[in-house]
């Protein structure tokens, strides 16, 4: 695999790879990770780093582990493919972070490897990987959050920011199509015109993205949960801001690079959660014994300099709502 990890996690060291007689004494621990590349300052940054601290925390911090690090951020021939890879490498537990792909890629690789889920853009019940929350029932468990639920919220509040405006654009790919049917009920629910701006065959050109909206005169900007957009939140924060479109997103990474506002999970307490899952299922419990956990806390964060930039004034009570405010 050309994106491994190699960690060695003894007394919270530095990571280095492995010694030759550590792998002949057996006592090495072999998980693989699907997801975004590490680069992605949400998942395979803080939440990444959170995961690999909390593997420590648990007791990993006086054996040796090997992490396999697949992409799925690079289309679904190369999740495919890592995750195969991490089957030969008899892993022991593979976690599959984000939208349906590395999931996908998992279970195809092996039916019976454990798989702890970090899902969101889907509902693992309703396309039947787990039985139920309380018993999956099967080889997987894990976290997800219902991101339908969250992007209806997402448009309330960018219509109580800005009461005035009733004309939306949401850019969004092919990951992301239940969580925008569900903002577009609520859109229209709401009386708001809206301007899809779908993108298809990454690498995505946004420039052109916006270029394009802006023939629709949106007076704000949905943006949509997707790991072709993770990389570019500066980008399309930027290009946001050029265009007079403020702006929504679903996790503060991308508030603190440039977004006007955002709201959604944090990501590192469900990055510390699925270490757990992971050294329970290491430590012998089944996957079909760990009930499946939804996200219960939620985040609402501001950008006071984008907002100057955009020459607008967010509601007061809105300001004191917010769990994060960037100055």
């Amino acid at each position: 695999m050309k994106r491994r990890e190699f960690i060695m996690l003894l007394g919270g060291s530095a990571a280095w790879p492995l010694p030759a007689h550590a792998q002949q004494a057996g006592d090495i621990v072999r998980i693989g990770v699907l997801n975004t590349g590490l680069d992605d300052a949400v998942s395979g940054g803080l939440g990444y780093r959170a995961f690999v601290a909390e593997l420590q925390k648990l007791g990993f911090a006086g054996r040796n582990l090997v992490i396999d690090y697949g992409r799925t951020d690079q289309g679904a021939d190369k999740a495919f493919a890592d995750a195969a890879a991490m089957v030969r490498s008899n892993v022991a537990v593979i976690v599959a972070s984000g939208s349906e792909l590395p999931l996908q890629a998992a279970v195809a690789a092996s039916s019976s490897i454990p798989v702890v889920i970090l899902a969101n853009n889907f509902d693992p019940i309703a396309r039947g990987y787990v039985a139920s929350l309380a018993r999956p029932g099967g080889n997987i468990t894990g976290l997800f959050y219902r991101q339908p639920e969250l992007a209806q919220k997402r448009v309330e509040l960018l219509s109580e920011a800005f009461p005035t405006r009733m004309r939306l654009a949401v850019l969004w790919d092919a990951s992301s199509s239940e969580t925008v049917a569900a903002a577009e009920q609520t859109a229209k629910a709401l009386n708001l015109q809206v301007h899809s701006a779908k993108l298809d065959r990454p690498p995505y050109d946004f420039e052109a993205a916006f270029q394009s909206m802006a023939g629709a005169n949106p007076q704000m900007l949905l943006v949509a949960s997707s790991r072709f957009f993770a990389l570019h939140g500066a980008r399309i924060a930027e290009l946001s801001i050029k265009h007079r479109l403020p702006a929504m997103f679903n996790f503060s990474a991308y508030t603190r690079t440039g977004g006007l506002m955002s709201y959604g999970v944090d990501p590192v307490p469900l990055w510390r959660r699925a270490a757990s899952f992971v050294v329970k299922i290491l430590r012998g419990a089944k996957p079909a014994d760990l009930p499946v956990e939804q996200a219960t806390t939620f985040e609402l964060a501001l950008n006071l300099k984008t907002a100057k930039a955009l020459g607008v004034e967010l509601p007061t009570s809105m300001l004191l709502r917010a769990d994060e405010v960037i100055e």
